[in-house]
């Protein structure tokens, strides 16, 4: 691919400079600035024009933007770059709340833009794996998602809690990998760190197709765990996306002669395998994505996360901070 696109990139924080290697080195994208009210505190500039707002931007001409500012900011960013005709990739969640994340999905469908969200984990090789394997009926029905999110605090995140910081993930990667929505919630959260948002929380939802999930999210565990676990009629997957490893466990097919043992009726345990497969790192993949889509590539609109999904990503995670606060189940 020749270098056909003018890239620019908005905040140049822990992400940004993640964002700012990758496509700096995308096939088909020129990165041309970048921009940071704060200037490029991780020197990932390199040697571009370091700009000081989206407007000055806009102003030198760009094809598409990378949004990793901070989620309060999202809103302001985003309508800027739809009302100016710029295609946008905007790091998760899309905006603070429903209304917010409504107003800037509006914006792109109605100037006919690209418009996509960073849910990352949805690139990750071990969740790209499970859901081929599930689409391909290897479990058989699937009765329950279950993820576990956890580990230490970080003190970079101050705008949001841990609902919308993390669980957008589990949320976003749950209704992708499932192929099915969100249609009730009941949550409770837990505030242990002194500060406003919330820190923890255990949540229990169903899904449109019949599937039970449940989400246990924190940033008050001393060790990291990112585990998204499907269980199913032939046994069960987990997916790691830490290592970015899957392993399936089958239900036993062979008979038990232990009486005492045999007597239970449920499943009991099988053969064990953790599969072989590529690991290409998830930002590029998801950068890829959004380039083919910006260019018109076929079948692109079907890789990248649509403005629409991370809407809805936002409304269950508002409906997760809605039931605890209410102590009640929300239906979506």
């Amino acid at each position: 691919m020749s270098k056909n696109l003018r890239a620019g990139l908005v905040g140049l924080g822990m992400m940004g400079r993640h964002h700012a290697r990758v496509l700096g080195s995308l096939d088909g994208v020129e990165l041309v600035a970048v921009s940071d009210p704060m200037g490029d505190p991780h020197g990932v500039a390199g040697g571009r024009e370091v700009l000081k707002s989206v407007d000055e931007l806009i102003k030198i001409g760009i094809n598409y933007a990378m949004v990793a500012a901070p989620t309060a900011f999202h809103e302001e960013l985003a309508l800027k770059l739809a009302d100016a005709g710029v295609h946008a990739l905007i790091e998760k969640p899309l905006a603070v709340d429903t209304p917010a994340a409504e107003k800037i999905t509006a914006a792109f469908k109605a100037k006919g833009l690209v418009g996509a969200v960073g849910h990352i984990e949805r690139y990750n090789p071990a969740l790209q794996q499970l859901r081929k394997r599930l689409d391909a009926g290897e479990l058989g029905d699937v009765y329950q998602i279950t993820t576990r999110r956890q580990g230490p605090f970080p003190a970079r995140i101050a705008d949001v809690g841990v609902i919308k910081d993390l669980a957008t993930h589990d949320i976003d990667s749950t209704a992708w990998v499932a192929r099915s929505k969100f249609i009730s919630v009941s949550a409770r959260t837990a505030h242990k760190s002194g500060r406003v948002h919330e820190d923890m929380v255990a949540a229990v939802c169903d899904l449109e197709n019949g599937i039970i999930t449940n989400h246990l999210v924190n940033w008050l565990t001393p060790f990291k765990e990112r585990l998204t676990i499907v269980t199913g009629e032939r046994g069960a997957f987990v997916a790691d996306t830490l290592t970015a490893d899957l392993t399936f466990y089958a239900n036993a097919s062979v008979a038990t002669e232990w009486d005492s043992v045999a007597a239970f009726r449920g499943v009991s345990e099988g053969d064990v395998i953790r599969y072989a497969f590529p690991k290409p790192e998830p930002l590029r993949v998801e950068h890829e994505a959004f380039r083919d889509a910006v260019l018109g590539v076929a079948g692109a609109n079907e890789r990248i996360v649509t403005m629409e999904q991370g809407l809805a990503t936002v409304a269950v995670a508002s409906a997760m901070l809605e039931s605890a606060n209410r102590k009640e189940t929300i239906k979506l």
